[in-house]
């Protein structure tokens, strides 16, 4: 049986990216797995969204047993899978732009201001690049690329 919401001016068959607070405390506390299931997939799609901020709310004041566990470890396992889909997303990124540029790894190093092996680690994802050190990386390899 649906979780039913009392006093809300929304269904239970609304997306969960729609759900208020209230909603969201009412289905971890009345809900089933159906309810908990969407939630989850909410998580997974938008891990820092406001889904996942009225989950913290509600888990900061209220732990449905069993329920509060399960709800925070997908949150961080979807969080955790964002974050490295990320990291993949920038390794791509400079990855791409030292093979636009035209120039050996170690020019391009060279050229950001960086050490041939710190570059390596930023390509493979190992380490990520400051925000500053992206731009360098973006400028240089648009530079090369128009002289190309």
């Amino acid at each position: 049986m649906m979780v039913q919401f009392r006093n809300l001016n929304i269904s239970p068959d609304a997306p969960v990216s729609e759900w208020p607070t209230e909603a969201v405390q009412t289905a971890l506390e009345r809900g089933d797995l159906r309810d908990w299931r969407r939630i989850g997939a909410e998580l997974r799609r938008d891990p820092w969204g406001r889904i996942a901020r009225r989950l913290e709310e509600v888990l900061s004041h209220s732990r449905p047993y069993g329920v509060a566990e399960l709800m925070e470890g997908l949150l961080e396992r979807a969080r955790e899978r964002a974050e490295a889909d990320e990291r993949r997303e920038v390794a791509d990124e400079v990855r791409r732009a030292v093979a636009d540029s035209g120039l050996t790894s170690t020019e391009f190093a060279a050229s950001v201001g960086t050490s041939g092996s710190r570059l390596s680690t930023y390509m493979s994802g190992k380490v990520v690049p400051s925000s500053t050190m992206m731009v360098r990386i973006r400028r240089v390899a648009d530079r090369h690329r128009s002289v190309a």
